[in-house]
């Protein structure tokens, strides 16, 4: 695009996740930490910086002007040397320089790096915090789970496809193994891997493998959130289980006298969904229905139970298992709210379009084969349907890259 194309991009759309504005005066922390995130950011294409634009607030309409740069020269010279020697890998911008209005803009049009190369970062920072990752409008430190991104971008394994070293085969459960067997048979009673033996199994899932050194066979972390036995849980993952608090009322811990009551959930990932669930509904207020001709009522929780279920099942599936801290779902008198630990790896302006991004892919590729979960991004939209028919508030989602 060019200068002109971009400037109307900006008044239509605002800056977004291709395209920053910045006044620019020189070659500041700003701009690059821009080039940064452009430069990391996963199958975004790269992006768009305009220099000597400027958002006038006092309008009545708020809009982008030009306000031109003096020494569009120096300005290019500094940024092109300043990709090359700040960052751990050289980074080649396209730069040009325009005229709008009678007054000289510069572009820059920011590559994104190829995944051998990721995660660019400042060198005298290093990594995690000298990588920035576009998300939205803004540019954000890169955390450990993001490292984990660039480097699965690699073909490096995921997080839960590790092997936990205190763990043995002795802590995985054969009841949790029957009940996947039950949850996949409902979907397809034909599957192959049903004919298959349990060590088979587990090994096709991705939930056992062998160790380097010994060639032993160990569960990995997503055979133990799968079909890990409880003590094995507690004894591996202290921290990751799902707390269900009520709260009186509608603000935090609004009585010093009598907080909350909590009940600690720890159990395989199938089971733990299904308590966590009737935990939610049993608590629940509940309507009613009497169809025509229906001799017995027919009672439904005020918030739908496919939302609650949507929401239960994203958050563990997608929760970061490598923070030491448990799913939270806390009941107010007035809402629901539902934190995992983990950001989303997917730009919250997205969420509820074609696409999904599993932090867990062996965990998320378990729950998809039985219907548990869709690895499509429906599952967003399909929350917002449900509520919107229930004639309740749509669903608020919030991630916070900074506190993971």
């Amino acid at each position: 695009m060019n200068a002109f194309e971009l400037l109307e991009n900006l008044n239509l759309l605002d800056e977004h996740e291709r395209i920053e504005a910045k006044r620019a005066s020189d070659v500041g922390k700003s701009v690059l930490e821009t080039v940064c995130a452009f430069a990391n950011e996963p199958g975004l294409g790269g992006g768009w910086i305009v220099l000597g634009v400027v958002r006038e607030e006092l309008a009545l309409f708020p809009s982008y002007e030009v306000e031109g740069i003096a020494n569009p020269d120096k300005i290019n010279t500094d940024l092109a040397s300043q990709c090359r020697d700040m960052f751990n890998i050289p980074v080649r911008v396209d730069i040009s320089t325009e005229r709008i209005s009678d007054k000289t803009v510069v572009t820059v049009f920011v590559p994104e790096a190829q995944p051998q190369d990721k995660p660019i970062c400042f060198k005298a920072q290093g990594l995690p915090k000298g990588a920035f990752r576009r998300v939205g409008s803004s540019d954000q430190r890169c955390t450990d789970d993001d490292m984990a991104v660039f480097y699965q971008g690699r073909q490096q394994e995921s997080f839960d496809a590790g092997i936990v070293a205190d763990a043995s085969l002795d802590d995985l459960s054969d009841e949790a193994i029957d009940d996947y067997r039950l949850s996949r048979a409902e979907v397809n009673p034909d599957a192959q891997e049903l004919r298959w033996s349990n060590r088979e199994l587990l090994q096709a899932l991705g939930c056992v493998r062998r160790t380097n050194d010994n060639g032993d066979w160990k569960p990995t972390v997503a055979g133990l959130i799968l079909f890990g036995t409880p003590q094995a849980l507690r004894r591996c993952f202290p921290m990751t289980r799902v707390d269900y608090i009520r709260v009186p009322g509608r603000d935090w811990v609004p009585d010093p006298d009598r907080r909350f009551d909590t009940i600690e959930l720890r159990d395989p990932l199938f089971r733990l969904i299904r308590r966590a669930q009737a935990a939610v509904l049993d608590d629940l207020p509940k309507g009613f229905g009497l169809d025509e001709g229906e001799l017995q009522r027919r009672e439904k929780p005020v918030i739908p139970l496919r939302v609650i279920r949507e929401a239960l099942v994203n958050a563990l599936m997608h929760r970061s298992y490598r923070s030491h801290s448990p799913v939270q779902i806390i009941r107010y008198a007035n809402r629901l709210e539902i934190r995992n630990p983990g950001f989303s790896l997917k730009s919250p302006e997205h969420l509820g379009e074609p696409g999904s991004q599993p932090r867990n892919p062996k965990i998320a590729a378990v729950l998809h084969e039985t219907r548990f979960a869709e690895t499509k991004g429906s599952g967003i939209r399909v929350m917002r349907e449900s509520m919107e028919q229930a004639g309740l508030t749509p669903p608020l989602f919030e991630s916070d890259r900074s506190n993971d």
